[in-house]
């Protein structure tokens, strides 16, 4: 058999850089191909230094070349990466004295699992003995308090160094503040972008948190100004977008995920969390039935190239857990309460893996003219 550069050219034609539509040879990422005999060469250049972006071109060219060319064809994938200049982020603002590592918790749209998912990581990375602080930012429509079992409840005011500061509430050894606090509870909340914005930055800056490993900011729905607000106010550690399965869920998701890897904001994304992957019934423990779809949020993570984290089954206890104010993660043994455990695990690998690999995040500074739309 004897194979032709020509028909490793078009083969490779085929297969497509993981972040766009162009083809891995039409973009020039292929710069040398050796052929001897059955065995093929080939020399990549890449900006992506990381394993999983790796493996993906690694098979589709071994899949398209054994498919089009000659299915004994022994192929070997050579990678070198494209040193970057790094940038220096404008920083504006300053970290939170204590914290160590601030998790932005977000969802492209209502309705997914959000602050539930919140609450329960909250409390797993604390029974796992870290401290942990939660701010509830979904400035409109909050639900932290309930979710802790602090509906009701008031934070006291306490001096610290002279200055007047908040004194967030605690339950679970996690320590809240949430709008929700400061608001009667038929109250509706009507306030325009930048209001809202200012009372994220009290929640954030005017609160005595103490020492914290991690500070998780539960965001509201969507790309707004609540998300501008916090990446320029605080140096974000890294994001976890909560999706179901669900298409309409996951178009959503995929434009979070986009708006935390603008150039401007420059979050790294730890994962996706699928929420409601499926249902499993007590009488019937065998089976699942997959209500809003099937591995929907493994699909996205595959095609963005970022990890799916976990996948969460639905189960009324959790919705009844999140009710009267005691995380399900609380549960003990059961399912749910350890694929909640072993989301918090994940996230802990994945926020120090990130922090060996990646510079400590800056704050950032976006403007009107730099653009940070997410289509």
């Amino acid at each position: 058999m004897n194979i032709s550069k020509k028909q490793i050219e078009d083969a490779l034609s085929e297969v497509k850089v993981p972040e766009g539509d162009k083809s891995i040879w039409g973009s020039g990422i292929v710069k040398n191909i050796q052929i001897f005999g059955t065995e093929v060469i080939l020399d990549l250049e890449i900006n992506n230094p990381t394993l999983q972006y790796k493996k993906r071109i690694e098979v589709d060219c071994l899949k398209i070349i054994h498919n089009k060319v000659y299915e004994k064809a022994i192929i070997k994938v050579n990678f070198s990466v494209i040193q970057q200049e790094k940038k220096t982020n404008i920083i504006k603002g300053k970290e939170i004295p204590g914290v160590k590592n601030i998790i932005a918790i977000s969802s492209g749209k209502g309705g997914v699992g959000k602050s539930t998912i919140t609450a329960n990581l909250a409390v797993a990375l604390s029974d796992l003995g870290y401290k942990v602080g939660v701010v509830d930012a979904d400035i409109y429509g909050p639900s932290m308090h309930i979710m802790f079992d602090l509906e009701g409840s008031v934070p006291e005011s306490i001096e610290i160094n002279g200055k007047s500061k908040i004194k967030p509430l605690e339950n679970y050894g996690v320590k809240l503040l949430s709008i929700g606090f400061f608001a009667q509870s038929q109250q509706a909340v009507v306030w325009r972008g930048p209001m809202a914005s200012k009372a994220l930055n009290q929640l954030i800056w005017d609160a005595n948190w103490g020492e914290l490993d991690y500070l998780l900011i539960d965001l509201p729905p969507g790309t707004g100004d609540i998300h501008l607000s916090l990446v320029q106010s605080i140096p974000v550690t890294g994001a976890v977008v909560v999706s179901t399965p669900q298409a309409i869920a996951l178009a959503d998701a995929k434009k979070c995920v986009n708006m935390f890897q603008l150039e401007t904001i420059n979050v790294p994304v730890l994962g996706i969390v699928e929420n409601m992957a499926y249902f499993t019934p007590e009488e019937l423990p065998n089976n699942k039935y997959y209500i809003f779809g099937k591995e929907g949020a493994k699909g996205l993570a595959e095609q963005m190239n970022i990890d799916l984290l976990a996948e969460i089954p639905l189960v009324q206890s959790v919705r009844e857990a999140s009710d009267i104010g005691r995380p399900a993660v609380l549960q003990g043994s059961t399912d749910v309460a350890i694929s909640l455990s072993n989301l918090a695990k994940k996230v802990i690998e994945k926020i120090e893996t990130r922090n060996l690999e990646l510079e400590k995040t800056k704050v950032v500074e976006t403007s009107h003219s730099k653009g940070c739309s997410t289509n």
